[in-house]
């Protein structure tokens, strides 16, 4: 089994990893996604991940609290570092070199993200978490993911979601919503598809980087997207 990229990023939802939990961490997750990124380093995969916080915390829920935007999203950045933390402990725990790498400086418990370490790591086999998002307020993780996975010249944007494609309206309100196995870039932004923030396709159009949106929670599927990637939503250009 050959896998079709030299380096990804992966992208993971906080949502992903609370489970069927109501909030925090399900920790069968965390051993889940560790055993299918093993593999991925075992076909000679570089890997990059970048977690979101919404299991803990997410800067839209200040909404209506009085907290102001800017705050509730530092609080968000937060929340991916513990998240990242606790995927870093749960790749070592299967015998693989993690390096958790912030935006944001918290020194005393994770590295600060300098992008020519991170490809260092990267080249050591080392799977680098990003976490902290940009260090500034106002992005969201989508966006962060498509950065990143520029930055550090990521063959693909692999975004693991809970949901097996992109549709044409939400499959749980819309019965006659259909299922997408591929879209331009174009399309995509045209049709005001929520799968994914329109600044990250927008950076990932203006980068030639394909995306390949799909379900993270069945098993052998990251692997799959890796090495077959025929599942989910492939977007690039038309």
């Amino acid at each position: 089994m050959a896998a079709l990229y030299k380096r990804v990023l992966l992208k993971l939802s906080g949502e992903a990893l609370k489970g069927s939990a109501a909030s925090g961490i399900d920790f069968s997750v965390l051993q889940f996604i560790s055993r299918e990124v093993q593999q991925l380093l075992g076909l000679g995969v570089q890997v990059g991940v970048v977690v979101g916080g919404g299991n803990i915390w997410r800067g839209a829920n200040a909404e209506g609290t009085g907290l102001d935007r800017a705050t509730a999203d530092y609080m968000g950045m937060l929340a991916t570092i513990m998240n990242g933390l606790a995927l870093q402990s749960a790749f070592e725990q299967v015998g693989l070199e993690a390096r958790a790498m912030s935006a944001l400086r918290l020194d005393q418990v994770c590295e600060p993200y300098i992008r020519q370490r991170a490809l260092e790591h990267l080249r050591r086999n080392r799977v680098v978490i990003f976490v902290g998002g940009t260090g500034l307020p106002y992005f969201t993780t989508d966006t962060v993911a498509a950065l990143r996975a520029v930055e550090v010249g990521a063959d693909i944007f692999l975004k693991g979601t809970n949901v097996d494609a992109v549709y044409s309206g939400d499959p749980r309100t819309d019965k006659t919503a259909a299922p997408y196995h591929r879209l331009g870039y174009d399309q995509f932004l045209a049709d005001h598809l929520k799968a994914m923030d329109a600044t990250a396709v927008s950076l990932c159009r203006e980068n030639h980087l394909p995306i390949l949106l799909f379900n993270m929670n069945k098993p052998d599927n990251i692997v799959r997207a890796v090495t077959q990637g025929d599942i989910g939503t492939l977007i690039k250009e038309a």
